[in-house]
């Protein structure tokens, strides 16, 4: 199966930077969909940002202009930039492909990595 392994949380100050990275294993296909979730205290787990096989990216309102996600193919990772960090930032993040083709078609997890800001 397809397995996603995260790494790069921690804490950070408020106004900091973090760089979060996803690696998968596995074949994916090339009909797929990566993406970042965060979930918060007390709070539903929301999209991030999405990368397509294409390129094409989105973002979730409150992080436009703040966070970059980004892939590369040859080491089969995403990454997640994230700039101007705010305590709002603070949640579990969690990679996750979406197969939208071919026998692996499903949605797969990483483990979930702990973002901290604070002063």
């Amino acid at each position: 199966q397809v397995q996603l392994v995260e790494s790069g949380g921690g804490l950070v100050q408020p106004g900091g930077s973090m760089r979060l990275s996803c690696a998968a294993s596995g074949s994916a296909g090339s009909f797929h969909v990566m993406g970042w979730y965060r979930q918060a205290p007390g709070k539903q787990r929301e999209l991030v940002a999405t990368i397509f096989s294409g390129g094409g990216t989105n973002y979730l309102d409150s992080v436009k202009g703040r966070f970059t996600i980004s892939r590369d193919n040859a080491k089969n990772t995403v990454y997640l930039q994230m700039n101007s960090l705010n305590p709002d930032d603070t949640a579990v993040y969690y990679c996750n492909i979406r197969i939208l083709l071919g026998l692996r078609t499903g949605d797969y997890w990483g483990q979930g990595t702990q973002v901290t800001v604070s002063s």
